[in-house]
């Protein structure tokens, strides 16, 4: 039975290999089986530590999320490496399971109390004691590529907080921009949010532990925040496509090529090449409502809300099957426009600055569903 032991022992140290490869070295969106059971355990896990079942606390408890998946990788990858190199010693030896796994610890985390004079069993020991602290420095050199993307990220976020609100929302963008006057700032904000789509796009592919990342308010969130920009930037060049600025095209662009990306790499299927006239889940009813709110504020429309809404439906086909997938899958922030939870929950519009201190000229938000 020891050649089973052996074979069983070689197959699932290539399993952990690979999965540290795939997961910490290989710039590359590749699937990781670790990482999305890790994610779909956790996730249900601290989903019942939120015992009222509210956004705030379920809010509270995901928090953890993506510092426990790391974890969970390193006890996972430690674990696979320990197991398999007991199973080797064991084939290759006369050891006894005891004594084969406690000389596998013993050499892998190189506390050498268990060598011995064996010298074909020296292979095995140095590859056991160099892989402990390779996959730990591996592991540490992780964090910091990590946390860089997490607070280009976040900068971003926060900083649309003032332009979109919290939640943030695609009108209220619009919006805010005609009511003091900074429409020609929305350029600017699209290309910047053009940039982060496509850094998004291309590191939460290659490092999908980011996805479960939160951001450090509870109203903010980087995939509410993207779906806003690119729902502010439809909405413009669905009412007034000749006064929409280019840059808006081109953030809708970033915005769903990234959304694909992400959604190869967690693979959820999706339609690549959709139909511009396919209906989509946001009805004409919540975007007519918001039309009347945003041409409140003064915004010049060359169309109807009637005539806009082929066109804006038409951009929204690529972006929001994906977007309202990805809002459920992070247990983000149920703002409008961003699909329903697993979670019972409202629609939560932005908080303005109106909630505290009321300012002159505001237009009350229709009531709009999510």
């Amino acid at each position: 039975m020891r050649w089973i032991s052996g074979v069983a022992g070689a197959l699932l140290l290539v399993a952990v290999f690979a999965s540290i490869l795939r997961t910490l070295v290989v710039p590359r969106g590749l699937y990781s089986a670790l990482v999305y059971r890790l994610w779909w355990v956790l996730r249900r896990l601290l989903r019942l530590a939120a015992l009222r079942g509210v956004y705030e606390a379920i809010d509270r408890a995901q928090t953890w999320l993506g510092s426990l998946m790391l974890m969970g990788m390193l006890a996972t990858w430690l674990g696979g490496a320990f197991a398999s190199f007991g199973l080797l010693l064991h084939a290759l030896s006369s050891l006894t399971w005891a004594n084969s796994f406690r000389e596998a610890g013993s050499s892998m985390f190189t506390l050498g109390f268990a060598s011995g004079q064996r010298l074909h069993l020296s292979a095995v020991d140095f590859l056991a004691a160099i892989t402990g602290p390779v996959l730990i420095a591996l592991q540490i050199a992780y964090l910091p590529t990590l946390y860089a993307a997490y607070n280009r990220r976040e900068l971003e976020v926060t900083l649309l907080q003032s332009r979109a609100g919290e939640p943030a929302w695609g009108p209220e963008i619009l919006a805010r921009q005609w009511l003091v006057d900074t429409e020609t700032a929305l350029p600017e904000l699209f290309r910047a949010w053009e940039r982060l789509a496509a850094d998004i796009g291309e590191s939460h592919a290659s490092y999908p532990v980011l996805i479960a990342f939160r951001s450090p308010g509870p109203y903010r969130n980087w995939m509410v925040g993207l779906l806003a920009v690119m729902d502010a930037a439809a909405m413009q060049l669905s009412l007034a496509p000749h006064a929409a600025p280019a840059e808006a095209r081109l953030v809708i662009r970033a915005g769903f090529t990234s959304l694909r990306d992400i959604a190869c790499s967690v693979r959820f299927a999706f339609d690549s090449d959709p139909v511009p006239d396919e209906p989509v889940r946001l009805t004409f009813r919540e975007f007519e409502a918001a039309v009347a709110m945003v041409m409140a504020t003064g915004f010049p429309a060359e169309r109807t809300a009637r005539e806009a809404w082929p066109h804006f439906r038409g951009w929204r086909v690529n972006y929001e099957p994906i977007a309202y997938e990805l809002c459920r899958r992070t247990d983000a922030v149920p703002a409008l426009w961003s699909g329903p939870r697993d979670f019972p929950s409202a629609p939560i519009p932005p908080r303005r600055p109106t909630d505290r201190q009321p300012l002159a000229g505001r237009p009350e938000v229709p009531p709009v569903a999510g």
